[in-house]
């Protein structure tokens, strides 16, 4: 993705939290390709050594093995830095509500730690990533920032509770702030594997093995499915825009349309048959709804586009395309 369309300057140095992980690592290449002194702070914890791997031989780029629970090195990470850009998190509705503990010290204490650090360090714009879970148990289609339900799982709870902290510090310390609520982020680097994968990688791989694609309910529910490149402009667009309207505030991170998973299966077949004709042939299989999934999710963007000039270029097509292009040349 160019950046210098977004005129992103490229003297600005970047913190990426979460540097390792799918969001976090396509962050980081974007921003070094733009010419940014990048600075990457991972665990490991569920980012991926082989997805920065390519980056150490960058000049620009400068890891750090660290943890968001430890406050020395977030205050580390932030020392020289411009922007922070907290993709760390752990992610997942069923993580959390099988271990709420270790969700909560990740996603609420590790998210103060960055604040504070944010703050004492001089950052000039704490943007970080929240989470269309917030919207909860509100029925309301699409989904509009302002108007929230009550949260559903313990992630819901922690990525809600990051927005109210990220207020209070904007209106307390003054540190400009911008939430970005991602919806169903797919694409390239996304791991496939594992309790927690999400559902396209997951089913990709399984097409991929000539298996089937086991759907948790009827195939009904519906997502904003959304390609990895429209997040990386979200976060661009945080950083340049200078409009103080824009700031301390939180937006949907989404392409604006819905599709339910048949939809999904069937458009995967589509793509994956194209290098494997059998592959769409391949039958689904149904089981019991998942607790703590939101039945449909939609996101209105007209906030976005208002005040940050976004202008999604993936929809669930053409974004569909280029992630299964992906893991066929890498998983097959």
């Amino acid at each position: 993705m160019d950046l210098s369309l977004l005129k992103l300057d490229p003297q600005h140095k970047i913190l990426v939290t979460g540097g390792a992980g799918f969001i976090g690592s396509n962050l980081c290449e974007a921003l070094l390709g733009n010419g940014n002194p990048v600075v990457c702070l991972d665990n490991f914890a569920t980012g991926k050594k082989e997805n920065i791997a390519h980056l150490h031989a960058e000049k620009k780029f400068t890891f750090i093995e660290g943890d968001i629970r430890n406050l020395d090195d977030c205050l580390k990470a932030c020392e020289n830095v411009d922007y922070v850009l907290h993709q760390a998190a752990l992610g997942s509705v069923p993580r959390s509500i099988e271990d709420p503990i270790t969700s909560n010290a990740v996603n609420i204490s590790g998210f103060l730690n960055m604040l504070v650090a944010s703050r004492d360090k001089g950052i000039k714009r704490f943007v970080y990533a929240a989470s269309s879970s917030t919207y909860g148990d509100s029925e309301s289609l699409p989904k509009v920032e302002e108007h929230i339900g009550k949260p559903l799982s313990p992630y819901a709870i922690t990525k809600y509770t990051n927005e109210l902290y990220a207020d209070v510090f904007s209106k307390t310390y003054g540190l400009e702030t911008i939430g970005l609520r991602y919806f169903n982020v797919f694409g390239r680097k996304q791991d496939p594997n594992g309790a927690y994968a999400a559902v396209i990688p997951k089913f990709v791989i399984r097409l991929m093995k000539h298996e089937s694609p086991v759907v948790n309910g009827d195939g009904s529910f519906s997502r904003d499915f959304t390609y990895i490149d429209n997040v990386i402009q979200m976060n661009v667009l945080s950083i340049v825009n200078d409009n103080k309207k824009a700031v301390n505030t939180v937006y949907n991170v989404a392409y604006g349309e819905r599709t339910d998973l048949n939809e999904l299966i069937t458009l995967l077949k589509k793509n994956l048959g194209v290098f494997d004709s059998e592959i769409r042939n391949i039958e689904t299989i149904y089981g019991p709804p998942r607790q703590g999934d939101v039945p449909h999710s939609l996101a209105s963007i007209d906030k976005a586009k208002r005040l940050l000039g976004y202008n999604p270029q993936y929809g669930i097509e053409n974004g569909l395309k280029q992630a299964v292009e992906w893991y066929w040349e890498n998983y097959r």
